[in-house]
């Protein structure tokens, strides 16, 4: 999805180097010599390009600086030009993963600021090294700064190509500091979603390969539970936790199959909503196919993925990431995607996300949740094009009271119309684009009631059946 923005390891012609430079080729210009007059402009400027050469080398996409970017910035306005609630996790099912259409639903400004920097050894050996800063904030004013969320993502490096690797794991590649697992980072881009995310501190060796079409990746993560509820009888030392997550993920060609197992040392002895039954082991695990056609009916791509956790495996999507999860808690996921062009102007991705989970938080709840979501564009001419998005989610979940939430039954429903341009269309992937849009949102009334902390239940200005307008950008490289 990003392409990096190279630039020389040196520079591109600037301070001292820009000087040489100018330097070299003034003295050429201004040279009255007799080699001077009796050699050819192609001679001469062969001649410059040499020195130039030997000044500052030529940039490569193996080496230097690059940078990449993902950024979205919009308001989003009621009928009465306030502000409105948004996001795609603002139902009560968002609670536990649930997640609907983003279009003309986002109000927040989020940003990602990734920095990049190669090089390559005398032997052969790349390094890479990766800094990546993100902010996040609902605040429509210019200085954020007491409100933003500002924080290091990603901070890591990895080797490959390595010299003194040979057999399976020849191409293969090592790494080391915080970072995103490479592979387990794809979404649902249309409901903001990951459909499994894997990140934190650790360590681990990429594309160890057993034959041309069987390869595997195997990594050590470590996750930490902060500040969780606890029993003041509870050793202080237990009121951090590290959540260890071994994982191996292996591809048969189109084929993934990933498991995880994990283990959180004294996680058991936490206190969640009252009960002493937390996991502290956990066993996760998912089965997807990397379609490259549109569902083998006409081209384009789609994914299909079923996941299943147990204990701490229960929550699917951010493996490790929830230590409230009860002993007994068990998961299954389901994820299906994918992306085609109906005619030559009208192109479409269907999305299906459903979660259904029992004893995940107090032994006898259950948490159901099902979202369709469909994105359709009609391509107008280079820089304009019409957007539509439907997304209707129907849940069913029985809290037990579990942090003050209600039980709740019922259905949300949304539809979008976004007036859009970019530089170039074409595809769902070409960006920047710059959005207007208007959003109808309907549910039924029963869901106000989950709890007081979601957009449902707080703002009682935001009633079912009601308009949204605003405009939005979006980027990434």
């Amino acid at each position: 999805m990003f392409h990096a923005m190279n630039v020389p390891a040196k520079g591109r012609f600037t301070g001292p180097s820009l000087s040489v430079a100018v330097g070299i080729l003034s003295l050429t210009l201004a040279s009255g010599s007799a080699l001077a007059q009796q050699q050819s402009v192609e001679e001469r400027l062969a001649a410059l390009e040499e020195k130039l050469a030997e000044v500052e080398p030529q940039a490569t996409g193996d080496e230097g600086f690059s940078f990449n970017t993902y950024a979205r910035s919009g308001l989003l306005l009621n009928g009465d030009l306030q502000s409105a609630p948004g996001g795609p996790y603002l139902t009560p099912a968002g609670s536990v993963g649930g997640a609907v259409g983003r279009l003309g639903n986002e109000p927040d400004t989020y940003l990602e600021a990734i920095l990049n920097y190669k090089q390559v050894a005398e032997n052969g050996t790349r390094s890479h090294y990766r800094l990546m800063i993100a902010d996040s904030t609902t605040s429509s004013n210019d200085w954020t700064a007491d409100d933003g969320a500002l924080n290091v993502r990603q901070a890591y490096v990895e080797f490959s190509n390595l010299a003194s690797f040979s057999g399976i794991f020849e191409g293969a590649s090592i790494w080391a500091g915080k970072r995103f697992d490479r592979d387990l980072d794809f979404d649902i881009h249309w409901l903001d979603s990951d459909i499994v995310f894997l990140g934190g501190l650790g360590a681990g060796i990429y594309d160890v390969r057993f034959s041309d079409n069987v390869k595997s990746n195997f990594s050590l993560y470590g996750r930490s539970f902060l500040d969780f509820p606890s029993d003041p009888q509870v050793a202080e030392e237990t009121s951090s936790t590290d959540n260890l997550i071994l994982t191996a993920n292996n591809y048969f060609g189109n084929v993934e199959w990933l498991i995880n197992g994990m283990k959180a040392q004294d996680n058991d002895r936490r206190v969640v909503a009252g009960m002493t039954e937390a996991a502290e082991t956990g066993v996760h695990t998912m089965l997807a196919y990397h379609g490259d056609s549109f569902f083998g009916l006409s081209d384009g791509t789609f994914k299909a993925a079923v996941i299943y956790g147990s204990g701490l495996g229960a929550e699917t999507k951010n493996i490790g990431a929830d230590g409230n999860l009860h002993e007994d808690a068990v998961s299954t996921r389901v994820a299906v995607y994918g992306t085609t062009y109906l005619s030559e102007n009208w192109r479409f991705a269907p999305a299906i996300l459903a979660e259904t989970s029992e004893d995940r938080y107090i032994k006898g709840d259950e948490y159901q949740w099902l979202t369709f979501n469909a994105r359709l564009a009609q391509e107008f001419n280079a820089n304009f094009e019409m957007q539509y998005e439907a997304s209707w989610q129907t849940m069913d979940l029985t809290t037990l009271g579990y942090e003050g939430r209600s039980a709740v039954d019922g259905d949300y429903s949304r539809f979008t119309v976004a007036p859009t341009f970019k530089p170039q269309v074409g595809g769902f992937w070409n960006r920047p684009e710059i959005r207007l849009f208007a959003s109808y949102s309907t549910w039924d009334d029963e869901l106000d009631g989950y709890s007081t902390g979601d957009a449902l239940g707080t703002d009682s200005d935001f009633e079912s059946g009601q308009w949204t307008f605003g405009t939005q950008m979006e980027i990434w490289f």
